[in-house]
């Protein structure tokens, strides 16, 4: 695993999204700016946590899976179901 690699292409997925920008969001009296909430991605020594979900060892094919989509530069195909109009 490339960790030099994940961490460039998180710094350019974020960039990509906008990191630290706010976004118009509107409600039932006009509209305000709301800063996106953060997706944490944690890197231990023999695994991930994606979010505030339980930890994945190296080995399992979904966090393999997950890495290589960063390693490509790409956002992670898993995130698609849960955020269908982008991270």
């Amino acid at each position: 695993i490339d960790f030099d690699l994940i961490v460039e292409n998180i710094k350019d997925l974020n960039s990509l999204v906008g990191e630290g920008t706010s976004q118009i969001e509107h409600t039932a009296r006009g509209a305000r700016l709301r800063r996106p909430e953060p997706l944490p991605l944690t890197l231990y020594q023999n695994g991930i946590a994606v979010g505030h979900g339980a930890f994945r060892p190296y080995q399992h094919p979904a966090t393999q899976q997950c890495l290589q989509d960063i390693m490509d530069g790409y956002f992670p195909s898993e995130l698609q179901p849960l955020y269908p109009d982008g991270v």
